[in-house]
């Protein structure tokens, strides 16, 4: 079976875990770990405040000045993910797989669909019902209704049929920093969270059980922890 390897980065700013995953992307591109049977990494962070825009975002979807961003001590961060702008937060689980599709047998499109499964299992665990919506990636609650609420966005990259980004769910996240911006482009759909919908307290590291688990089980791969950042093989400077 397929290993992922996995490790949590507890609390990281969100540039250093961008340069990190580009630097795990080039080295599978470049046919790297080649002496273990892994074929990707899976990484569990949380963010400090930070605005994200997609490379097919439009930046009018950023409703706060700078001044504003400064005040909230977030900033906007232009990435080379797929969709438009989003949020990321304490109390938000974000979740970047580093991973050859190739190895996993899919191909882009299965490759999100997938993704949603994983987001959709975790929430049905903690007692949210889930689903996906038409023409809008990610998982909604509601999906197809007036009253449809995103609680998880999905973008990714993909190059050389490796792929980096993924997804973030709102676990307990203050989801007044939406405010901000037009999430993900709609001016007309609502964000929640798990804590929201449920009404009680959730464990963010229950929820990282339970992405594990429905990763692995999703896409048909085992995990492998790993004991440090510094066991990614990834620069320094990147990991401080």
């Amino acid at each position: 079976m397929v290993q992922v390897l996995w490790t949590d980065l507890g609390t990281l700013g969100y540039r250093k875990a961008w340069q990190m995953q580009q630097d795990l992307m080039a080295g599978l591109i470049a046919g790297k770990p080649a002496e273990s049977p892994a074929t990707g990494y899976l990484l569990l962070v949380e963010h400090p405040h930070v605005y994200t825009l997609g490379r097919n975002g439009n930046r009018s979807n950023m409703l706060a000045s700078a001044a504003q961003l400064q005040a909230g001590q977030a900033e906007l961060v232009e990435v080379d993910r797929g969709g438009d702008i989003t949020y990321h937060g304490p109390g938000q689980l974000v979740v970047y797989p580093v991973v050859r599709l190739s190895d996993l047998g899919v191909g882009i499109r299965e490759y999100v669909h997938r993704l949603e499964e994983v987001v959709v299992r975790t929430a049905a665990d903690c007692g949210v019902s889930c689903g996906r919506m038409e023409k809008a990636a990610g998982v909604w609650v509601d999906a197809n209704t007036r009253k449809a609420r995103k609680v998880c966005a999905i973008g990714i990259r993909c190059s050389h049929a490796v792929a980096m980004h993924g997804f973030a769910l709102n676990v307990s996240a203050d989801l007044t920093r939406f405010n901000a911006i037009n999430p993900c482009g709609f001016t007309d759909r609502g964000v929640t969270s798990l804590e929201k919908e449920t009404g009680q307290k959730i464990d963010i590291e229950e929820v990282k059980r339970l992405v594990r688990r429905h990763f692995s089980d999703v896409f048909g791969v085992t995990l492998v922890k790993l004991m440090g950042i510094t066991q990614l093989g990834v620069s320094p400077a990147t990991c401080t």
